[in-house]
């Protein structure tokens, strides 16, 4: 496996509580903050970062607490997730996927694989990610499979989009086993014929490394394997809990910018011709349109608040009534966060002026970030579902994207 993990790594702390949890979040952002153009700019694999990542404990607040963890709420996941990727949203991006393995393990693992796994997490080992195939029917159309053999099984497949398995310890591995049934494979860093290829190329979220992961002939036992197809046979909070992760990136990218544009309508924009005025700030459709991206962004928080407690009620009693409010909820945030950081990633520049797209200033990361990010899953299905929803009594479907 082709890794650029560092194997001495600390071990990680434990965080006690959310409030500890959003702390420790915004000291972190202040520092991942520093170097987040130049990251971009050298496409570098943020290897230093992500161990000061994973070894805050940060990646171990979901946890629950009968296994030693903080068991963070929704709402908490949510703002520590923005914070980080306000910061640098490739940053804010590489754990989601390592959630929500956390999430698979709490609703389908054994019991003897929540105590293994969970420790590890709370240690500071890293999931990453193999899910996704490129040149298939649909994102469900998975050919990864795995088989039996003897006493274990086979695993064979190709992915792609594996954001976060180059800094990975394990590499949950989507794949369909003999019954035609989605299973998660966690295949240890190492394992004879994994190999995680660094070739990302994408001009947005590039320090993600979400390049191509091979399995060729991976042996593994039963123990590795999840049934993930029960986390969509039972009202769960499984897609609810993805699609929080990808709202708050997105609304993490919205408030960079918008931090970004505020610095340099103050620093650098000019008045129009047509009023006379000494400042760009001043000018009354440039402060029109700045309190327009403001209200958008508070909106946008204010519905990723609201979806986390959405998804804490339905943890508490998981029916189809309250895991379809969760996923209309987060389907809600999601659409408004991806609209809003696709517009004030876009309006930095018209406001700023055009002194804001030279090199230098490398302001064009929040817009490639945003407009890489936010096709993950498109918000126009969002828009249908909460339609459908509200409109015909018609509970969305289970499944990670809503």
């Amino acid at each position: 496996m082709t890794s650029v993990i560092d194997t001495d790594r600390k071990q990680a702390y434990v965080i006690r509580d959310d409030q500890e949890a959003i702390v420790i979040a915004q000291q972190l952002a202040t520092e991942f903050a520093k170097g987040d153009s130049e990251r971009d700019r050298q496409g570098k694999i943020p290897l230093d970062e992500v161990n000061q990542y994973s070894e805050s404990g940060l990646w171990g607040i979901t946890v629950p607490k009968e296994y030693g963890g903080a068991f963070v709420s929704n709402a908490t996941l949510a703002e520590v997730t923005k914070i980080i990727s306000e910061a640098d949203s490739s940053l804010g991006q590489i754990p989601q996927n390592h959630l929500y393995i956390v999430e698979s393990i709490r609703l389908d693992g054994t019991e003897e694989q929540k105590r293994f796994f969970f420790d590890l997490v709370l240690q500071g080992k890293r999931f990453g990610n193999a899910f996704s195939e490129v040149g298939t029917k649909s994102v469900t159309d998975v050919q990864t499979r795995l088989e039996r053999s003897g006493s274990g099984y086979v695993l064979n497949g190709r992915k792609f989009y594996s954001s976060g398995a180059l800094v990975a310890d394990w590499v949950p591995v989507i794949a369909r086993n003999d019954d035609d049934k989605t299973v998660i494979v966690l295949v240890e860093r190492g394992t004879p014929g994994l190999n995680v290829i660094d070739d990302w190329s994408s001009f947005g979220q590039r320090t993600t490394a979400s390049g191509t992961t091979i399995i060729e002939n991976v042996n593994v036992s039963e123990e590795q394997v999840i049934p993930h197809y029960l986390a969509f046979e039972r009202p769960t909070t499984q897609g609810p809990v993805a699609q929080i992760i990808q709202a708050a990136v997105d609304v993490g990218i919205a408030k960079a910018a918008l931090r970004d544009t505020i610095h340099y309508v103050r620093n650098y924009a000019r008045p129009w011709i047509d009023v006379e005025l000494e400042h760009g700030y001043e000018d009354p459709l440039t402060i029109y349109n700045v309190g327009n991206l403001v209200i958008q962004v508070h909106a946008a928080e204010e519905l990723l608040r609201r979806s986390g407690e959405y998804i804490d009620r339905a943890n508490e009693n998981p029916t189809d009534t309250s895991v379809a409010e969760a996923s209309i909820a987060v389907a809600e945030a999601k659409a408004l966060a991806a609209e809003v950081s696709i517009l004030t990633t876009n309006k930095l520049f018209e406001l700023a002026g055009t002194k804001s797209t030279l090199q230098e200033y490398n302001l064009d990361r929040h817009w490639r970030n945003a407009r890489t990010h936010t096709l993950h899953d498109p918000a126009r299905w969002k828009y249908y579902a909460v339609g459908n929803y509200f409109l015909n009594n018609v509970n969305p479907p289970r499944h990670p994207w809503l």
